[in-house]
Formats: structure tokens, sequence, C-alpha cells
């Protein structure tokens, strides 16, 4: 479990002209809540924070050590549950913080790595299906994996791994349900091929329809008509 130490002041002012005036310095506001503890305001550095984040090997589940400038909080140690940020650049706006008990288990969500090549992929050209990548689980704070490995090596053309086939550490529960698919291999839908609008020899014949039945073909222009043909009246 990766630990690491976020920085933070506490805020004593509110609104949005605040947090604009915030975010031109490079600090976002952030709140802090826990069991059983009143929530608290606080700034920090969105920079740092996601250099912190994007360093870690646990990424959103990295426990952080609280430093607080210039004032003093119970939290020592916490997660940060959410980060909003912009739709657009993706600059973090504002954290939500959470306090975490060490001595009680949380529930997090830890990220499938997918290990091997697949011989349904390898040797009969199946292409693999990934339908989950975060498993849901138990755990004391400081036994969070930072993944959970899954290999596909063995798996054929048509199989399938289920969240009951990752293999999990020592204290940590599953909190998913177990006969979700996690993977799969399955057969490359092949192309249909165009269809043809015409095909040669079903074309109108001559630039022209065909007679209708019990109809004479009229012949072409300056082409005699055929010897013997019935007469009119005949």
């Amino acid at each position: 479990m990766s630990e690491a130490t976020l920085t933070v002041q506490i805020r004593e002012q509110h609104g949005k002209g605040v947090a604009r005036k915030l975010r031109a310095k490079g600090r976002i506001p952030a709140v802090l809540y826990g069991r059983g503890i009143p929530s608290q305001s606080l700034t920090l550095d969105a920079e740092g924070l996601d250099r912190a984040i994007q360093r870690s090997e646990a990424g959103m589940n990295t426990l952080f050590d609280l430093d607080v400038e210039k004032g003093d909080l119970r939290a020592k140690v916490v997660l940060v549950k959410e980060i909003q940020r912009e739709p657009v650049g993706g600059a973090p706006l504002h954290a939500d913080l959470y306090e975490v008990d060490l001595s009680e288990t949380i529930e997090v969500s830890v990220p499938i790595h997918i290990q091997g090549t697949a011989t349904g992929v390898s040797l009969d050209g199946g292409i693999l299906d990934v339908q989950l990548r975060e498993l849901d689980v138990e755990c004391l704070p400081r036994a969070i994996p930072d993944e959970l490995t899954l290999d596909v090596s063995a798996l054929g053309l048509g199989d399938t791994l289920h969240v009951r086939d990752i293999a999990l550490p020592e204290g940590v529960t599953l909190r998913d349900d177990p006969d979700i698919s996690v993977v799969s291999v399955v057969t490359p839908q092949k192309e249909e091929e165009p269809v043809v609008a015409a095909v040669e020899g079903e074309e109108l014949e001559a630039e022209g329809e065909a007679p209708a039945e019990g109809e004479a073909a009229k012949p072409a222009e300056g082409e005699k008509p055929a010897e013997g043909g019935a007469k009119e009246g005949d």
C-alpha cells in the first residue's frame, strides 16, 4: 500500500468567488469528512495532488498523511474519495478527502491487471473482450492492494473468466458478485461482403425492357421483321 504526504490549509471563507481566487493561485477547495467527525473545509495544491496520485502505484487508493499548515486537524490519514474536474481540460476543481481509521476495514475499488496472452487470441485469432476493470473489495486501509492480477494465458476461444477466478490477498474480502464476467475470448465478427446490385446477364436487354409474354418483339430501327410471321387477320 502506497503512502504520501498531502499538505493542506484550513479554509475559512466559502463561495464561488473564493474558489475562483484559489484556482487562480493554483489551489482548489477541498472538504474533509469521515465517520463520526464534522466536515472541515480545506484548500490544497491542485498540481501537487494530481502529481502525487499519478506517481503512486495505488492511484486513487493512495493513503495520504495530512500536513496541516497554520492550524490543526484531528484527522491524520485520508483517502482521496473524489476529484471534480473541468469537463474539457480535466484540471482539478474540488477534492473530497475521507478520514480513515487504520484499525477499521473500508470498501474500495481496486484496478484489475490483465496478465499474459490468451491462447484463444494467439492461436485461434480470437479477440480479448474485457468487461470489468475494477473490483470492489473490503480490507484494512494499509492492506489495500495496488492492483489485482488476472492471468488469461490459458483462456481459449469462447472461454470466460469471472470475478471468482481472481485470487485475493490475505485480509481482502470480495464485495462484488463472484459470477460477474471479467474477461472473455470471443470470435471476431466476419465482415459481410457487399451485395452486387446488378448481376451481369440480368440487366435489361438491349437498352430496353424484355417483351411481355405473348407479345412479339419489335424489330430494331432499320431491321426488317422476320419472314413467316403471322399476318393481321390470319
